[in-house]
């Protein structure tokens, strides 16, 4: 059967099709250049010659005026920070004479003369082994056993579960912000009724809980996950052992923040001993250097050997121990 166009007679006019039903974009069916008639020309589109080399980097300049800044800003306020301890360290090694002599001048920070005489008479003068060994013994006791306290009262607070542990973390908010000097004299009375006076205890027991410490310990010990104590207590660990076995030991940087700073404070502490010390024989390091500069003859040479001997301690356990404490203090402001 043969078929022919006059059968089938379609015009435009039936089926009337206009570009605005079908939009067709150039984006969607791309078409590459060699593709096209001859007839279609490509544009090209002139660049402007840059030389990148010699652009000036303004954001790279300013950020490297501004580590400059920042660090001669850091080293004037460590060289403020280190200068005290550099005139007493080089003053401890003059005679007194020079002492006063060169406080004034650059030579105050130079070891013009170097003598071991001036640590001779701090022995000879005092009994500075017997106040030695009391700093330590009472800053010692302090330190350890309120780690163990403090961290079992953060532990408790942040990670059990019991009545009223609201109100004591509360309380314990609350007495950070109480000055030990507003409760000095009715503990000092309240120390002398129990006959604690003039000796360790009275110098290390009000000490040993600390309401900041526990606070530290808190704000670490409530961001950690509970993952850890979970799985732990499917094995059916008790809660003490949680705590040393699995908490502990992840616990390193705070731990080492609460020791140094309960050290820093108990080592120069001298209100309290002041107080409730009455003869040689339990005095800490601070009440004796006060007493060692009334002693007549006054030598200034002799009380800057003594401050070193004082401060040596300090310096070396912050150098022992600086790691932990910056990773401390990190961790409990980023988590706290």
């Amino acid at each position: 059967m043969k078929s022919t166009n006059s059968q089938f007679p379609i015009t435009n006019s039936q089926f009337p099709i206009t570009n605005s039903q079908f939009p067709i974009t150039n984006s969607q069916f791309p078409i590459a250049n060699s593709q096209l008639p001859s007839r279609h020309v490509p544009i090209s589109i002139p660049q402007l010659p840059v030389n990148l080399k010699t652009m000036p980097n303004k954001s790279k300049y300013r950020k490297l005026l501004s580590t400059f800044g920042s660090y001669l800003l850091l080293t004037i306020l460590a060289l403020l920070f280190v200068a005290p301890i550099a005139f007493m360290i080089v003053g401890s090694f003059k005679p007194d004479n020079s002492v006063l002599a060169e406080a004034g001048t650059i030579k105050a920070f130079l070891p013009t003369e170097v003598s071991w005489q001036n640590y001779r008479d701090v022995f000879a003068r005092t009994n500075f082994g017997l106040f030695f060994f009391n700093s330590v013994l009472t800053t010692a006791i302090i330190v350890i056993a309120g780690l163990v306290v403090n961290s079992l009262a953060g532990y408790a607070l942040a990670r059990l579960r019991w009545r009223g542990r609201d109100w004591l973390l509360l309380m314990v908010l609350a007495l950070m912000i109480i000055p030990f000097e507003a409760i000095a004299v009715p503990l000092f009375f309240q120390m002398t009724m129990l006959g604690l006076r003039n000796t360790y205890i009275v110098q290390i027991l009000p000490f040993i809980g600390n309401a900041f410490s526990v606070y530290l310990f808190y704000t670490f010990f409530i961001a950690l996950p509970k993952e850890l104590e979970e799985a732990a207590r499917v094995d059916g660990a008790s809660t003490i052992r949680i705590f040393w076995e699995i908490i502990v030991p992840v616990s390193k940087p705070v731990f080492a923040s609460v020791a140094i700073l309960n050290f820093l404070s108990q080592w120069g502490a001298f209100l309290w001993p002041l107080m409730v010390t009455i003869d040689e024989t339990v005095r800490p390091l601070p009440v004796a250097i006060a007493s060692f500069q009334a002693l007549p003859p006054l030598q200034w040479g002799d009380i800057m050997a003594f401050g070193v001997m004082m401060v040596a301690p300090v310096l070396v356990v912050f150098i022992m121990f600086q790691k932990w404490f910056v990773q401390g203090v990190a961790a409990t402001g980023n988590k706290g």
